[in-house]
């Protein structure tokens, strides 16, 4: 779908689909990967297995391999989390991790309209990845507590002329709350050929 594929990343709860759906608002290629890739498989081998389960929450990699070679679109953004990420994590310049503190997390998962995050020991896995951060890919860090306009404003910014001046002033939240300079990621990975 792009020219240049983004992947926006981070634990449940921290406003990946409120971002795709603004950046499709702006008129932004915006995947929904929750949506439109997901499915219950091993993440290893892709196999499709039963049940509803964290762990196996991955996304149709030849789906996304489809979608980020078709040059359709300048930039496309695709939005969501995947246990299997690194099987296609090299198709994508660049990687945002939307990050919020504890109590934002909290306050948006009991707000929720659906139900995931809503049991104990499902809101108890997303606040241990939200700590750990095992489960999120590396990447450059948003603070997705400010408003919505503002995260899609940092994480669009990238696919648009003179890139740089705008990005060199950023200054993204490091895991805990903290702020840091901005630098380049150091899994940005440009595609080949």
């Amino acid at each position: 779908m792009g020219k240049r594929n983004y992947l926006i990343e981070g634990v449940s709860g921290t406003g990946k689909s409120s971002v795709c759906h603004e950046l499709r608002r702006r008129g932004y290629a915006a995947i929904n990967g929750d949506q439109e890739l997901a499915y219950q498989g091993n993440p290893a081998t892709g196999e499709k297995t039963e049940g509803l389960r964290h762990e196996y929450h991955i996304w149709d990699v030849e789906k996304v391999r489809r979608l980020a070679a078709d040059q359709a679109d300048e930039a496309t953004f695709f939005c969501g989390g995947s246990r299997n990420f690194k099987r296609f994590i090299d198709l994508f310049d660049e990687v945002f991790i939307l990050d919020v503190d504890a109590r934002t997390l909290n306050e948006r998962l009991d707000s929720r309209p659906d139900s995931w995050g809503k049991r104990k020991s499902e809101r108890d896995l997303i606040l241990r990845l939200h700590a750990t951060k095992e489960d999120t890919p590396p990447g450059v860090v948003i603070d997705a507590t400010q408003p919505l306009t503002g995260v899609v404003d940092e994480s669009s910014a990238v696919s648009e002329p003179n890139r740089r001046a705008r990005t060199a002033s950023r200054r993204p939240a490091a895991p805990g709350g903290t702020r840091r300079a901005w630098r380049p990621a150091p899994c940005g990975r440009r595609r080949e050929g």
